[in-house]
């Protein structure tokens, strides 16, 4: 018998999805799909350290790069420990993926189907950065700034 040559990694229970992480073409790492993902499935979500927003928003300005998001008025989550490759989603202007945040968990959901090798990528939406960051997605109609 020949070993399965397509045989994806083993992943936990709340990443429904195979991905990779790797450089990408936007910024840093990113997170890749390495199985066909259809539209609207989730994908995963990122567990991270529960903290208040003001120790969010302190945290936020001790870091290059930052991977927080804040789930309520009081409450975020920091990511910078998580071992989950979904932390590694990076922005575009012409995302494939939406970040939803339910009953305090930051899970993601494709937008479209999203093919083998594509990355995954979705709108940060409104950020600390206040529009001083330069967007490097790409996508026609870049925006250019976060």
């Amino acid at each position: 018998m020949q070993p399965d040559l397509l045989a994806l990694p083993a992943r936990p229970a709340y990443q429904k999805y195979a991905v990779d992480v790797r450089p990408s073409p936007i910024d840093g790492q990113g997170v890749f799909a390495l199985e066909p993902i259809p539209r609207w499935r989730k994908i995963g979500e990122i567990r991270g350290e529960s903290i208040s927003v003001i120790e969010a928003r302190i945290r936020a300005t001790r870091h290059e790069r930052v991977m927080i998001v804040e789930i309520s008025e009081d409450k975020a989550i920091d990511f910078h420990k998580s071992a989950d490759p979904m932390r590694y989603t990076n922005h575009s202007c012409q995302h494939n993926a939406r970040l939803s945040i339910q009953q305090g968990r930051v899970e993601f959901y494709s937008l479209r189907a999203i093919s083998p090798g594509e990355e995954i990528t979705v709108s940060y939406g409104e950020t600390h950065h206040e529009g001083r960051l330069a967007c490097r997605c790409g996508a026609p109609g870049c925006a250019r700034r976060l």
